[in-house]
């Protein structure tokens, strides 16, 4: 049984991934949650809703999509002052430490490996929107989770 991540809202976060079992997942963890997700496809999607909608409370991107990476559409965010302070957890299947610190230079905020546990996506649901309300989430490590956040890499 999934358990709420954060604070029923009826806040939108935008989700774009290609693998359509991972958009399940996410979008029922959201959903558990009192979030509403706005679900796309791929990069390009994605970057056509932020283009014409910024009023999201987060973003989940998948590294590696159809038409836009995740670390693009991430570059593309931090340029815009009204999407800037939109926090975004990139996904991957990539365990690159080299992919890693790059997206983090790009912006993002959490970097979630695959295969990861409901647990752990939870874990940095809730880290990224306390990031989004503008707590100071301090990085938790999942115990024997390949999670990463910005702190966790610098120590590292």
């Amino acid at each position: 049984m999934l358990t709420p991540i954060a604070r029923p809202t009826s806040q939108r976060i935008l989700v774009a991934d290609d693998d359509p079992v991972v958009r399940l997942l996410v979008t029922s963890i959201l959903k558990s949650g009192g979030y509403t997700p706005v679900v796309v496809e791929d990069g390009r999607e994605a970057y056509r809703v932020l283009r014409s909608d910024s009023d999201f409370k987060a973003a989940i991107f998948d590294m590696m999509m159809p038409h836009l990476e995740g670390v693009d559409i991430i570059r593309h965010m931090r340029t815009e002052r009204r999407l800037m302070r939109i926090p975004v957890m990139l996904i991957t299947s990539e365990r690159d430490l080299k992919l890693m610190a790059e997206s983090f230079a790009a912006g993002a905020t959490i970097f979630l490996p695959k295969p990861f546990t409901t647990g752990q996506l939870q874990l940095m649901l809730r880290m990224l929107l306390d990031k989004s309300d503008g707590a100071d989430a301090r990085p938790r490590r999942v115990e024997n989770s390949p999670c990463q956040t910005r702190a966790e890499l610098r120590r590292a």
